[in-house]
């Protein structure tokens, strides 16, 4: 019999969309209570722990293919061994209280980012509590996670602390990591953002599910840069730096209708920002 996936009792995925909320209520300079919902559900309780083997996963550096087996077969054992009754009636309680709070269509329009593997993990953990199972189906799922493992190259990057561990900090530290979740490739280069910076990240958390919203927003933006940067152009003294501005100019184009909106993209435009800010100074 075929397992079929609810993102509603995904926990790795329903975590993700307390976090990507959470982060778009503090940039509204809103009280979120998602930040509560988190701590409440995932801090030292059994659901946090399995929440602790979809991070595991999405954590792990590029592996060769006996390592990535040995790491699903891992992360399977740990499971078996969760009281999966204690995680019944919190996932239960989890999302009554999520539908309560929020609007539930919306809260899940949002994009997950490893919506696939978190799948395929689901898929493989609710394996384990089911007689008759689907073996193409499993076969399939462990392939994907396979995929993802072997693929996906993170040899250069720091494995980030236990997000669970993290969220029984204080309040404000809670209200900094959320924040800093969900813009972490930003977050090096641009923790002292302008105000401009900041907005084009709260559109773009807070508009993610609306793609043509989201798109002319940005071309209004690139719009706008291009303005600026031509006037600076036009303005500067300095024979070099006109040259280099004329090189950067012909680079900004719009955003195609069927272009996704990828980290890229916001990350050239915070970049833009950054190079007109200097070339005020200047």
């Amino acid at each position: 019999m075929a397992i079929k996936h609810s993102k509603y009792r995904n926990t790795g995925i329903l975590f993700e969309l307390l976090v990507r909320q959470t982060t778009s209520d503090l940039l509204n300079n809103q009280d979120s209570k998602a930040v509560k919902i988190l701590k409440k559900y995932f801090t030292n309780t059994e659901l946090g722990k399995e929440y602790s083997l979809y991070s595991t996963f999405s954590a792990s550096p590029k592996l060769n293919e006996a390592k990535a087996e040995i790491l699903i077969s891992t992360i399977v054992e740990q499971y078996k061994k969760l009281d999966l009754e204690k995680i019944a009636k919190l996932k239960y309680n989890l999302i009554k209280e999520i539908k309560k709070t929020y609007d539930l269509d919306n809260f899940f329009k949002a994009k997950v980012d490893n919506y696939k593997p978190f799948a395929s993990i689901y898929t493989i953990f609710e394996s384990q509590n089911t007689k008759s199972v689907d073996t193409k189906q499993l076969i399939l799922n462990k392939i994907t996670l396979l995929e993802h493992l072997t693929a996906k190259d993170l040899t250069n990057s720091r494995a980030p602390k236990s997000i669970v561990e993290e969220f029984m900090k204080e309040d404000k530290e809670i209200r900094l990591l959320a924040y800093k979740i969900l813009v972490e490739k930003f977050n090096n280069k641009y923790q002292g953002m302008s105000e401009r910076q900041k907005e084009v990240l709260k559109e773009y958390i807070t508009n993610i599910s609306d793609t043509k919203n989201l798109k002319l927003y940005l071309n209004g933006q690139l719009d706008q840069i291009k303005t600026e940067l031509t006037e600076l152009k036009e303005t500067s003294i300095d024979a070099v730096v006109k040259i280099k501005l004329e090189e950067v100019i012909k680079f900004i184009s719009p955003i195609k209708e069927n272009q996704s909106i990828k980290d890229e993209v916001i990350t050239g435009i915070l970049q833009y920002f950054d190079l007109i800010d200097e070339l005020k100074k200047g």
